[in-house]
């Protein structure tokens, strides 16, 4: 029998060899002292104490005496989750809560202390009246990376400031078709900026961890999540061996060179594009997660698994799943399952389906990250301790790309009378995106912004109240009478999921907003130049937009500084120089409704496009328009 098992043993490793080979090699640093102390902690620990170091339910279905009796090792909140589900909570209350979850894990497991894991993914997002910065997408056409490492900085003292060490970012997804509703969370199409930014934030996230200023960052989702066929969430990647590790893996190496504690196991499956053999699903791949990750990369943190991921391996529920547990995943993020998964894992350990070791190997990975942690914290627990607006001003500032320009136009005179159109022009959940109070960014209002600037708002500071007319859909004003006209565009907010663009449909903007494209036709040609912005969280199809406009920019999704807006729109009133438009497209802006693809071939503007402002002669003509507005794209 022993035979048989060292001979499968050997077919599996015969087997998994190239896709293990194709990542670089890299040998574990441990400190000792570390190791002794983690070691020690191990052996206090029962089997039913080992299990609840693994599980990790959400603030809404667990309460502090819970944490005690059942002996739980992290908790997390999801988007749109508050202490007392309180949306209005401020950092103190937030403090208070993680104070009495962290005492009572502390009377369960002395001197073992409790994990809070949050997604702060554009800031500390879930609090009201955090700064919250540009998402990924925009922080990619900046190209820079000290100003990716000074976000995660600001982001980790937001994080501290509320009592939570943990959070669930950066997204290192290299997307292969914008499609993807998560798009706007990667930082581009190129591998080596995700490596190069996806570090550089690991950086700011991660520095002063020990003093209680940093907090540990996680690399997610592994692997490939953002190159799913057709970019359906939570879909199958097709890619080879290389590719997986190459562009699909460039930016987990640089979050391990920048020292990444946790990894976050991603919901898509992988299918071997060489040779067409389906992998399954990620939560339940051990080649990756143990033989690659752990082994060939060694990675020494823990991997911590996505919302209920572990119910989409075949044969499992969210309460029962050897085959995670086995594969690699070291916590388990059972939101609201969490009481009949520990009881079924520790069943599931006595009757031999999951090694002893396997739960070692997972408590002590733990243990590690826990004990490389501050959990005292540095940072006051006060609102001013959340919010970073000029740091975030100045993202937005150098994230917009300008696509379109009328040479002289812009910047807009300081003593320009404008009339703003659009309702997202006046909007903070449009200015901010998904992931921002709530999971999807619905459901919100101004007034859950109280630290935010609307673009209008920001015009208005800038040119003067009495010089800025607002017009939501245009149809009330003469554009004769102004100026110049700023026209904002936008998606409305979406996250996960329910921001993927189906097959059945393509990237024009104006096929599923159509109220914009007739907002532009009630303005433009009728006496003023017409600058439009776009927020959205990923290029889209726009000529007809921009051919109706005299500049027209991709602003993104900049979040709660509008200011940032008004500073490239409007010249300094006090003859300081105008930036310009500095930032430079990490993604293809597409030519065509059809034009899904990453890597497409005749683009509008191909990566690192985009216009300074100073241009002197006019470069982009008129753009070809569809004969049909609503083409079916080939499949």
């Amino acid at each position: 029998m022993a035979a048989l098992l060292a001979l499968a043993a050997t077919a599996a490793t015969a087997e998994t060899a190239p896709i293990v080979q194709a990542w670089p090699a890299r040998k574990p640093v441990r400190d000792a002292a570390l190791e002794a102390r983690v070691d020690a902690a191990l052996k206090t620990l029962t089997l039913r104490q080992k299990i609840g170091q693994m599980t990790q339910p959400e603030i809404r279905a667990i309460t502090p005496d819970e944490v005690r009796d059942y002996g739980i090792g992290t908790v997390l909140n999801g988007g749109g989750s508050w202490p007392g589900q309180d949306r209005n909570a401020t950092p103190a209350q937030w403090r208070a809560l993680s104070g009495q979850l962290q005492a009572a894990a502390l009377q369960a497991t002395p001197g073992i202390p409790l994990l809070w894991g949050t997604d702060a993914v554009h800031g500390h997002n879930n609090v009201r009246g955090a700064t919250l910065f540009p998402h990924h997408i925009a922080l990619g056409a900046t190209h820079d990376a000290d100003l990716v490492r000074d976000i995660g900085h600001a982001t980790a003292r937001a994080v501290r400031a509320t009592g939570v060490q943990w959070t669930f970012a950066p997204t290192l997804a290299v997307v292969q078709d914008v499609r993807w509703g998560r798009s706007y969370e990667s930082f581009g199409a190129d591998p080596a900026l995700v490596r190069r930014l996806g570090q550089a934030e690991v950086e700011g996230l991660q520095d002063g961890l020990k003093e209680g200023r940093g907090v540990l960052a996680t690399a997610k989702h592994f692997v490939a999540d953002g190159g799913t066929r057709r970019g359906i969430d939570q879909g199958v990647s097709h890619a080879t061996p290389a590719e997986l590790a190459q562009v699909h893996g460039a930016g987990y190496l640089g979050a391990l060179d920048a020292g990444v504690l946790t990894v976050m196991a991603s919901f898509n499956s992988w299918t071997d594009s060489a040779d067409y053999t389906a992998h399954g699903k990620m939560h339940g791949n051990k080649t990756l997660l143990t033989d690659v990750l752990k082994e060939r990369l060694a990675f020494d943190g823990l991997v911590v698994s996505d919302w209920d991921g572990i119910a989409q391996i075949p044969g499992c529920t969210p309460e029962d799943c050897p085959a995670a547990i086995n594969a690699g995943i070291d916590v388990v993020m059972v939101p609201f399952h969490w009481k009949p998964f520990i009881a079924n894992t520790v069943r599931a350990v006595e009757q031999g389906r999951i090694p002893m070791a396997r739960i070692d190997d997972a408590v002590r990975r733990i243990l590690r990250v826990k004990f490389s942690v501050g959990m005292d914290s540095a940072v006051p627990a006060t609102m001013e301790a959340s919010q970073a607006p000029e740091l975030a001003r100045r993202a937005v500032r150098e994230s917009l790309v300008l696509l379109k320009n009328r040479p002289g136009l812009l910047p807009l005179p300081s003593t320009a009378r404008v009339l703003v159109v659009g309702a997202a022009a006046d909007s903070l959940p449009h200015q901010a995106g998904g992931w921002s109070v709530t999971w999807q960014g619905r459901d919100t209002t101004n007034a859950d912004y109280p630290q935010g600037t609307t673009l209008l708002a920001a015009l208005r500071q800038r040119l003067g109240a009495a010089q800025v007319m607002f017009d939501a859909d245009g149809s009330q004003s003469d554009p004769a009478r102004f100026d110049a006209i700023v026209a904002v565009l936008a998606e409305a907010p979406y996250a996960e999921g329910e921001g993927d663009i189906r097959v059945t449909e393509n990237l024009r903007h104006s096929q599923r907003y159509p109220q914009d494209l007739a907002l532009l036709q009630r303005v433009a040609g009728r006496g003023a130049p017409v600058v439009t912005l776009l927020y959205s969280g990923r290029p889209l199809y726009v000529n007809d937009l921009a051919n109706r406009s005299d500049a027209f920019i991709a602003a993104w999704q900049p979040g709660s500084e509008g200011t940032g807006l008004a500073d490239v729109l409007v010249a300094p009133a006090d003859s300081k120089p105008w930036p310009g438009f500095t930032g430079r497209l990490s993604f293809p802006w597409p030519a065509g409704p059809c034009q899904f693809s990453s890597h497409e071939a005749k683009p509008w503007w191909p990566v690192g496009g985009g216009l300074s402002g100073r241009e002197t002669t006019v470069a982009t003509s008129r753009l070809p328009e569809p004969a049909d507005p609503q083409p079916i794209c080939p499949l």
